[in-house]
């Protein structure tokens, strides 16, 4: 998350521009207002996936299984290749999906040593009842434009 809620002013960014002439100002500005925007998308993100009793990484697990082509599978080591979060942290919420019924954990056909990750028809249903709302958010978020 990104936690300024006002960004520097144009004054203050030329003054510190003064100061490390490496800095590009305008670059700078404009990352600075692209965190912020991300950072207000994540927060609503975040809103609609917890009335839904989802979160938003809950969602991306089952997201990435199910996009992709050809596949009714993942391994763990696949997914975490797909999704920025350590082992440890994958792991407890892959229980947690598989305790709510949204995917099985089974041997993996492919390599014994791995488990196969699939989204059983209720992760499925799950994830055809949230898609919309999600696409909805998203869409609206970037028609408001800068003006949250």
């Amino acid at each position: 998350m990104f936690f300024l809620k006002e960004l520097p002013s144009r004054e203050m960014m030329d003054r510190y521009g003064s100061r490390y002439p490496e800095m590009d100002v305008q670059a700078v500005e404009d990352a600075l207002a692209l965190m912020r925007r991300a950072s207000l998308l994540i927060r609503d993100l975040e809103a609609y996936f917890s009335g839904l009793n989802l979160s938003l990484l809950r969602f991306l697990i089952l997201i990435v299984i199910d996009r992709e082509p050809g596949r009714s599978s993942l391994t763990m080591g696949e997914i975490i290749e797909r999704v920025d979060i350590s082992k440890p942290v994958m792991t407890r919420t892959v229980r947690t999906l598989e305790d709510d019924g949204l995917i099985v954990v089974a041997p993996d056909d492919r390599d014994r040593r791995s488990k196969a990750i699939v989204l059983t028809e209720h992760g499925k249903d799950v994830l055809d009842d949230v898609l919309p709302g999600y696409f909805a958010l998203i869409s609206d978020f970037m028609r408001a434009g800068d003006g949250r």
